[in-house]
């Protein structure tokens, strides 16, 4: 996202729990080693922001492929812990931000798993749906203050996350990497899996004064699921 935000003109501040992801970003970047689930670090890299425009919240883990039975408590938690907790803190600390300026977008990353529901990924999509529920309040709660508030579905996007789900659910299926992706993408309109810049465009778009009365919206960026359980 940080890229089609610093090609619309924008100034981009980047946190990431991994140090070698940031080290890839621009320099001209401001960055911040932070994990989005810790509220005393998160805490310290909202304290050195100058202002903020629109705060996108799209740290997530893909968390236990299992079914309900065989997710363990410390699974559920890690993967909720980030998905969802990482979210709230961000926009926790963004709303002051934001208030004092009165104006700023909030984009939130949810997932065609928060409107569907997903097999075998119970945790994940618990958060997702989650995150539903914490966008529509944060409109509301902010929308008097000149603040919008909404939510990016993305479906399956190409990328090493998408890769290690991919996998995962290859072995739990007997089934090889090839005919899960198929599965995937047959699932789709578009019969096709999205790519990042798809998701970031959507962000800019959302963040930018051209939405300026979208707020409170589900955005699916997914090529068009027809099928959320996909099967091969």
């Amino acid at each position: 996202m940080g890229t089609g935000f610093a090609n619309a003109g924008f100034e981009v501040c980047a946190t990431d729990v991994d140090a070698a992801a940031l080290a890839a970003c621009p320099e001209d970047w401001q960055r911040f080693e932070a994990d989005a689930a810790d509220e005393t670090q998160m805490a310290d890299v909202f304290a050195q922001l100058d202002g903020l425009d629109v705060l996108c919240a799209n740290a997530g883990i893909a968390g236990p492929t299992a079914r309900v039975e065989d997710v363990a408590l410390s699974d559920w938690r890690a993967c909720v812990s980030v998905n969802l907790e990482g979210a709230f803190l961000a926009a926790k600390y963004a709303a002051p931000m934001m208030k004092a300026a009165a104006r700023g977008a909030i984009v939130l990353t949810s997932s065609t798993a928060g409107i569907y529901g997903y097999p075998n990924r119970a945790p994940y999509a618990a958060a997702k749906w989650a995150i539903i529920g914490l966008m529509k309040t944060l409109a509301m709660e902010l929308g008097p203050f000149g603040i919008r508030a909404n939510a990016i579905c993305p479906g399956a996007v190409e990328g090493t996350r998408m890769e290690g789900v991919l996998e995962r659910e290859a072995k739990a299926k007997g089934m090889t990497r090839d005919q899960v992706y198929e599965g995937y993408a047959c699932g789709t309109s578009m019969r096709s899996f999205v790519e990042a810049r798809d998701i970031a465009d959507m962000a800019v778009f959302l963040g930018s004064d051209a939405a300026r009365m979208v707020s409170g919206q589900v955005i699916a960026v997914d090529g068009h699921t027809e099928n959320p359980d996909p099967k091969v």
